[in-house]
């Protein structure tokens, strides 16, 4: 588990309403990210935090229902999810966003929009290894990937590109999920320390 938050501003950061802040948590399938994105959003509400959790399996039908999951369609996706993201944090929302994202181009991309709009932006990279991801294998993906019944998964056949610029780097076979928490929540104080807003 490692953490780097950035020292430098810009000016145009300002431009964020207070409180403002999009979290992107990237990983394997059945890593862990969505785990720890709620359990981190109920934290952060009972904080009187303006949280918003926008998961990828929940957001994909009502964004992007005629994508496949091709290299660009999965581009797409993440650059609209991308883009609802910054737009809520934006106005003072505390952004949750639990995406694989696999890979590292779109991902920078995605940063240097927030970045442009001066919406403060970070990198949760869910580092669970692929044996551990696969054991746990929560909605069957894998198996089926297994038995030639699922094609394009990342990890295995579809490739993963992990951060290597991440600002907090999670192991769930090592860390817990309340340090998790713990550790999301001490982030997104970080990035927010100059206009926390409270309900």
């Amino acid at each position: 588990m490692t953490t780097r938050l950035e020292q430098s501003t810009t000016d145009t950061r300002s431009a964020a309403a207070p409180g403002g802040a999009t979290l992107w948590l990237t990983g394997l399938p059945s890593a862990g990210k969505s785990t720890i994105a709620h359990a981190l959003a109920a934290d952060l509400a009972a904080a009187g935090r303006r949280v918003q959790v926008l998961d990828g399996d929940e957001v994909r039908p009502y964004l992007s229902a005629e994508l496949g999951f091709s290299k660009a369609d999965r581009d797409r996706n993440v650059t609209r999810i991308g883009y609802v993201a910054r737009l809520l944090a934006g106005h003072g929302v505390t952004v949750l966003v639990p995406v694989i994202a696999p890979y590292a181009e779109t991902r920078a991309a995605v940063r240097r929009d927030h970045d442009e709009h001066g919406v403060r932006y970070a990198e949760v990279f869910v580092a669970t290894s692929l044996e551990v991801a696969e054991a746990r294998d929560v909605k069957g993906l894998y198996a089926k990937a297994r038995k030639g019944e699922l094609t394009g998964l990342t990890g295995l056949d579809d490739p993963y590109e992990p951060p290597t610029d991440a600002e907090l780097v999670i192991d769930t076979a090592q860390v817990d999920l309340e340090t998790s928490v713990r550790l999301g929540r001490s982030l997104v104080e970080s990035l927010t320390a100059d206009g926390k807003e409270t309900r």
